[in-house]
């Protein structure tokens, strides 16, 4: 376990999410991401990304597990996570 004294881990993770039959499909998808322990925010981008969430973590390792957590929602595709460097 590693871990980084007493600092959160913070870092942005950025998601992709496939096309749903219905219009509220990214709506649910997001909402989804907020209930996962750890997310603190979750944005709706234009670009490469369709949602990018804010996540704090004790460890690498739980970021992690938060990660998988959202990448095993239905509709997400891939993550992408950026860890800030304080």
């Amino acid at each position: 376990m590693i871990k980084w004294g007493n600092y959160v881990v913070t870092a942005f993770v950025m998601m992709r999410i496939g096309t749903g039959e219905h219009l509220d499909f990214e709506k649910a998808v997001k909402e989804e991401i907020k209930k996962v322990e750890g997310v603190k925010k979750v944005y709706t981008v234009f670009g490469r990304y369709d949602l990018i969430a804010q996540v704090e973590a004790s460890t690498l390792e739980e970021l992690s597990r938060v990660a998988d957590k959202m990448r095993a929602i239905a509709g997400v595709l891939f993550t992408e996570s950026l860890i800030v460097h304080l």
